[in-house]
């Protein structure tokens, strides 16, 4: 198995970065909206026969959705000599990021990364988690934020951090999260849980 990925969240506020994708692919429609709720500066190319080196070599990140080895290939040489982060879908061996699967709620983002062994179950817990960060998650998360303000307002300063950590946490007791699995019969009787 391939080693596990290591999880970060990257600053891209007015960072150039380049999406690879026809116009309708999903995929691509996707991941420039969420670079550019990041703040990032998105440039789509639609058509990978397009890809000029020069339209990647000064981006910060790429990423390319086409199922197309030739294309990925070249786009790992480039990001090996201009040193971009680089996500080839659903083709891990090619780039340096694994996107993950990412469930939201006002300023809350919950990643899943399956380093890309398994995208459809990164699906399934986002999916989860998004059902659960509804509106009043949310809503809870600003009264958190409102809160904290006003803590760190009332007690600024490096000598009250201990007093502002204990009214946070405090405020946050009482919220707790649940989470139970269920799995296909196959692996129930592969693994001999039954």
């Amino acid at each position: 198995m391939r080693k596990a990925f290591f999880p970060v969240s990257l600053n891209l506020d007015g960072r150039r970065c380049v999406v690879i994708g026809a116009h309708d692919d999903r995929e691509a429609i996707e991941k420039s909206a969420a670079l550019e709720e990041a703040g990032a500066d998105v440039r789509r190319i639609y058509d990978a026969a397009d890809v000029r080196d020069e339209d990647v070599a000064g981006a910060f990140f790429v990423i390319s959705t086409p199922q197309d080895a030739a294309l990925s290939a070249r786009l790992r040489a480039l990001a090996d000599r201009h040193r971009f982060l680089l996500c080839c879908i659903d083709q891990p061996r090619f780039g340096f990021v694994a996107m993950a699967a990412i469930a939201k709620a006002g300023p809350v983002r919950v990643a899943i990364s399956t380093a890309g062994l398994a995208p459809r179950v990164g699906k399934a817990l986002k999916n989860a988690l998004q059902r659960a960060m509804d509106e009043r998650f949310a809503r809870f998360i600003g009264h958190l934020a409102e809160r904290r303000e006003r803590t760190h307002a009332a007690h600024p300063g490096p000598e009250s951090s201990n007093v502002r950590r204990t009214a946070m946490i405090e405020a946050a007791s009482g919220f707790r999260a649940d989470v139970r699995f269920e799995y296909p019969a196959w692996f129930d009787e592969a693994d001999g849980e039954r």
